[in-house]
């Protein structure tokens, strides 16, 4: 089996203000990248459909839904705070997003492909259950979990966050949930955004001890990661044994990514990618989906996530 690829050219129809991070050009360039590479002739290709509401519903206030789209009617520049720039597209986008995960997790378990990768914008882990936050308005990959869990029937979900910033809003939606394990990696300080994700924050009530949190201080590179991954990832997602695995993946941990102060270079990154990749083959059937998150220098951006999806591919 091959695996999927999630795009729709609707996704460049979120518009941000100029010089806002998360642009269109981000999904321009990762196209671009894996068709000179000859990757996207080798993928199956995933056309995403809008995730209905109940979906979102799963995760998100009705009354926040119902904002969010109010905003975009309106034609407000943003939602919540200046960083989350929307426009009258934004909320149908990010329908679609979230969608174009759930479309992706269908085909991984209908057996059409072995494992998708998501180029959807805009991201999500920052989405808390009543706040944009962070760029982020519906969160892609908590609405994939619930989704696995209610119309799959998958008990045991882990989310993988290797996004330079915290996904707060991931963890928090699960942290007294002890059928989804959320493990994150991420600078700590980060330019003090979000200032979440510190290892005392291990989940609450029945979700104690579900959530693993690995703050790295700026300047961190491959030796910080691979201790990290080695010594906490590896042993934690064995005991908790998922039945599968979503990836927030963020590439703005890169050394050259001016989002962060983390050190990563090309090849710590293609360390994560094994990693990860290997522990979801031996212990979760190589059931994955990833999800863009971050990553903003368009120029390395496009290298980082063709090496994704070539070990993805199994190359």
């Amino acid at each position: 089996m091959k695996t999927g690829f999630v795009f729709d050219e609707k996704y460049l129809q979120h518009i941000t203000f100029d010089g806002h991070p998360e642009c269109p050009q981000r999904l321009l360039v990762i196209v671009k990248g894996l068709i000179d590479e000859g990757l996207l002739q080798q993928m199956a290709l995933i056309q995403p459909e809008p995730a209905n509401q109940r979906w979102i519903e799963a995760v998100h206030h009705v009354r926040y839904i119902m904002r969010f789209e109010e905003a975009c009617s309106w034609g407000l520049p943003d939602i919540d705070h200046q960083d989350n720039s929307i426009c009258r597209d934004s909320y149908d986008i990010a329908l679609l997003a979230a969608g174009g995960v759930l479309k992706a997790i269908d085909n991984v378990m209908e057996q059409k492909v072995k494992n998708a990768f998501c180029a959807v914008r805009p991201p999500g882990h920052h989405a808390e259950v009543d706040t944009a936050m962070g760029f982020c308005y519906f969160n892609n990959v908590a609405v994939g979990a619930r989704y696995l869990q209610r119309q799959w029937d998958i008990k045991k979900v882990c989310i993988i966050d290797f996004d330079v910033h915290h996904g707060n809003g991931t963890q928090h939606i699960f942290e007294d949930d002890d059928t989804v394990f959320y493990y994150s990696i991420h600078e700590h300080p980060s330019f003090a955004y979000p200032g979440t994700g510190r290892d005392f924050e291990t989940g609450t009530s029945e979700g104690e001890g579900f959530t693993l949190n690995n703050p790295v201080f700026p300047g961190a590179g491959d030796d910080i990661y691979k201790e990290k991954l080695e010594c906490e990832l590896i042993p934690a997602f064995e005991k908790f044994d998922p039945d599968f695995v979503l990836l927030s993946s963020g590439f703005d941990a890169h050394a050259s990514d001016l989002m962060s102060g983390t050190e990563l270079s090309t090849e710590g990154y293609d360390f994560v990618n094994n990693t990860i990749l290997t522990l979801c083959e031996e212990v979760a059937g190589g059931k994955v989906v990833s999800v863009l998150e971050g990553g903003y220098n368009l120029e390395v951006l496009p290298l980082l996530v063709s090496n994704h999806i070539k070990r993805l591919m199994g190359k």
